[in-house]
């Protein structure tokens, strides 16, 4: 079988980002409960996993866009296996002094660059390496798909009101 067409991974990629968008109806103090069945992540640490993690895919497109290869698909890649867990700790820590606002920009934006960054690499770079747009597929579609049950956990946990299973976690900022 033959690998899958940029065109037709960003489709599917789309697709799978979909059930994540929900997130963007939460409230501000939603967002910030953590949900015991969700690793006792919050909805923004949430986001913050998976658009983080969107970001190594968007810098892998952009290199692309200019060259053959990318450096990007390297280091992170390595930097996942030997600092994963360290990594992201970071990312959950930075992202929880983001104020909600930038929390629910970045839900929304990163996802459209990704397809926007993909889509400007010629095919041929694509073509040239599949690992390229295998990348894009194990940090996109696959990411998403390891953490579909968080999601609807948190979103569970938000529909009942959070009187079940949510505990508000403290963001590290004043109360507005």
């Amino acid at each position: 079988m033959d690998a899958p067409s940029a065109a037709t991974l960003l489709e599917r990629e789309r697709q799978a980002w979909l059930p994540f968008e929900a997130l963007g109806g939460l409230t501000d103090a939603e967002l910030d409960q953590s949900v015991a069945a969700a690793h006792d992540w919050s909805a923004r640490d949430l986001i913050a996993h998976l658009i983080a993690w969107l970001g190594d895919a968007i810098d892998v497109a952009h290199e692309l866009t200019v060259g053959a290869t990318s450096e990007t698909r390297i280091t992170s890649r390595q930097g996942f296996t030997t600092r994963g867990d360290e990594i992201n700790s970071e990312i959950e820590a930075a992202w929880r002094r983001l104020p909600i606002e930038e929390v629910r920009r970045r839900l929304h934006d990163v996802p459209v660059e990704l397809r926007r960054a993909a889509t400007a690499v010629p095919d041929e770079r694509w073509l040239a390496d599949p690992e390229n747009l295998r990348f894009i597929e194990v940090y996109s579609i696959g990411h998403y798909a390891d953490h579909v049950d968080d999601l609807r956990e948190i979103l569970a946990a938000a529909a009942m009101g959070g009187a079940e299973g949510m505990t508000h976690r403290n963001s590290g900022r004043s109360p507005a």
